[in-house]
């Protein structure tokens, strides 16, 4: 297998820490990496480094001569006078990239809701990124490096980003390292992890579930190889107190043997567990929407509505999850929810007994408080809370969210967005609410620190809200999932996988609706309409013929994505260590794929001829 690019006792050592000590990595052909490790440990930087963007203090990173590697950072560096158009696609030439089915279907999956001729400086953060990421993937490839690439993704989109790498390359060629905290991602599209910690890189064998059961393994052989070393030492101990007259007679190599023992002890670590917290008794009555009609209206004018006669019951106990494409109406629904925002028609009816605990994305919670410190907002809180029966103060369990003692005395602006979610959450509980409504809860969290908040969350006595993107912390944490649609609110009992049928159902029937009105919807109209070709005029009897065999290979092309649909339902349900069976469900996948885009060569030719 070829050895693609790799670093060779590489060090890098910044003021305060050091991110890499003598690690030796390498990347091969055909390899799909997930790189995992607390905030602060150096994913980013060993990405970096790998890359050629950052310099080690000490060792090399080589390259295969002209190896072409593409990067997504956390930061884009777009040009905000640049129009959407030449961000995505430079300078070439509209009927040339419009040609190409799979820059289509990238464009298609990621901006279509941005307007192509917007300047870039015009946009949202979360539009900014998906360009960044729709150039970095029309782009020609032999290694992707993504740092956290599912950020700003809804679901539907994370979804189709993982089958895009999946397809992207054939087996055994090109390369992906990716830096991210969706679990589920990591799942669908790596086969080899790597975790950072304390400045080395330990590598694991499969996804994220797999990474985690092996280091579960290693850590139960650490222990008991920590067990047996902490018997030695209780033995070597009571050795050495037996007097200073019994030691001299003693061989001096025992004494040296115990005393290093007991200077090798590890200091105490942060535990990272934070049980559930006692919550005010909840009434039978938490939250009626009845017929509620709500959204947003600007300088006077009347609210578009976002959620249309939507009617929905939260009792006691209940644990639901909110799903919906970005600007569907997570955000407003929460709001609605907790009487933050009235609707235009219907009525809310919240329980006398209800006590709102809400998590916003923005963390507008801490505002007021930027100027203090952590011990200062914590002063406002009660000084004892009882955790597990016994009684516990708010900086301890602070502690066991990963703070340590000196960081208490840092000050609110100062924090990292991991830190100041993980400090919210906290003062979100330790004001005892019986409704918890989460937005977005494990933004700018580790796979480890997201894991502390599932445990956490897993056992909230409460009523509980959740709005996520990450599927994997929304199906562990919730018990049933509902989804928004075209303003309305549908239970999805099949969870995030019913909730992608129910989108793919609809882009069908819409297509399938639009095709005679619309049959370039998926290419940018404003570069459309550029590309059409000057021809001769058609004769009435021509454009009738070509419009019919326009219609037929809609109708084609549509059997053949369904074909495909298909394949990849098939290919979930072959063992995955059935490499033969697995290896022949992707040779169909691939056939079926060409043949779609001969389809849609052919159709785009007929539609130039036609001038559509």
């Amino acid at each position: 297998m070829a050895i693609l690019l790799g670093c060779d006792s590489v060090s890098l050592e910044f003021p305060t820490k050091a991110v890499l000590d003598g690690v030796t990595l390498g990347v091969n052909e055909g390899d799909r990496i997930g790189i995992v490790g607390r905030n602060g440990d150096g994913k980013s930087t060993l990405l970096g480094v790998l890359a050629g963007k950052v310099e080690p203090d000490e060792g090399r990173v080589t390259h295969r001569r002209d190896l072409r590697v593409g990067v997504l950072g956390q930061a884009d560096g777009l040009l905000d006078t640049n129009s959407v158009e030449r961000a995505v696609v430079g300078d070439q030439p509209a009927y040339e990239w419009a040609a190409d089915p799979r820059v289509r279907a990238i464009i298609h999956a990621l901006i279509a809701d941005v307007p192509w001729d917007a300047p870039v400086g015009s946009l949202s953060g979360g539009q900014r990124r998906r360009v960044d990421l729709a150039r970095l993937l029309i782009g020609t490839w032999d290694v992707l490096m993504l740092d956290e690439p599912t950020n700003h993704l809804d679901v539907r989109a994370i979804s189709w980003l993982a089958r895009h790498l999946q397809e992207r390359w054939q087996p055994g060629q090109g390369a992906l390292l990716v830096v991210t905290h969706d679990r589920w991602f990591l799942d669908a599209v790596c086969d080899h992890m790597w975790e950072v910690h304390d400045g080395q890189v330990d590598p694991f064998e499969g996804g994220y579930s797999a990474y985690i059961l092996q280091r579960v393994e290693r850590e139960r052989a650490a222990a008991v190889r920590e067990q047996r070393r902490q018997n030695m030492i209780r033995k070597e101990l009571a050795w050495l107190s037996r007097g200073a007259q019994a030691r001299t007679s003693k061989a001096k190599f025992r004494i040296d043997a115990a005393r290093e023992l007991i200077a090798d002890e590890p200091p105490v670590r942060n535990t990272l567990e934070l049980k559930r917290l006692a919550t005010a008794r909840l009434g039978k009555q938490v939250i009626d929407l009845e017929g509620v009609w709500a959204g947003y209206g600007g300088d006077g004018a009347p609210a578009e509505p976002v959620l249309r006669d939507l009617t929905w019951l939260i009792g006691p106990g209940d644990r639901f999850g909110i799903l919906g494409e970005n600007g569907a109406g997570k955000s407003t629904l929460l709001k609605v929810l907790c009487g933050a925002l009235a609707p235009e028609r219907g009525r809310v009816k919240i329980g006398q007994t209800v006590r709102f605990g809400v998590l916003t994305q923005q963390l507008e919670e801490l505002a007021p408080h930027e100027e203090e410190t952590i011990k200062s907002v914590l002063s406002s809180c009660k000084r004892t809370y009882v955790v597990d029966g016994k009684e516990t103060s708010p900086e301890k369990l602070l502690e066991r969210l990963g703070f340590t003692p000196e960081q208490l005395l840092a000050r609110i602006k100062d924090l990292s967005g991991g830190q100041r979610r993980r400090l919210q959450l906290l003062l979100t509980i330790l004001a005892e609410p019986n409704v918890l409504i989460l937005d977005e809860p494990g933004n700018d969290l580790d796979t480890d620190m997201l894991a502390i908040v599932e445990d956490l969350l897993d056992g909230w006595p409460g009523t509980l809200i959740l709005v996520s993107h990450d599927r994997y912390l929304m199906e562990r944490v919730t018990d049933q999932q509902f989804a928004l649609v075209d303003g309305g609110l549908r239970h999805v009992p099949g969870g995030v996988d019913e909730y992608l049928r129910i989108l793919a159902d609809r882009e069908v029937a819409e297509t399938a609706a639009n095709a005679s009105t619309a049959p370039r919807a998926t290419v940018p109209q404003a570069s459309a309409d550029r590309s059409a070709s000057g021809g001769d005029a058609l004769t009435r009897a021509e454009e009738y013929r070509l419009k019919k065999q326009l219609s037929s290979l809609e109708r084609r092309m549509e059997t053949q994505r369904a074909k495909i649909e298909e394949h990849r339902a098939q290919m979930l349900e072959v063992d995955p260590t059935d490499y033969v069976g697995l290896e022949e469900q992707q040779a169909k996948i691939d056939a079926a794929q060409d043949a779609l885009d001969e389809l849609e060569t052919e159709w785009l030719e007929l539609s130039e001829r036609l001038g559509e």
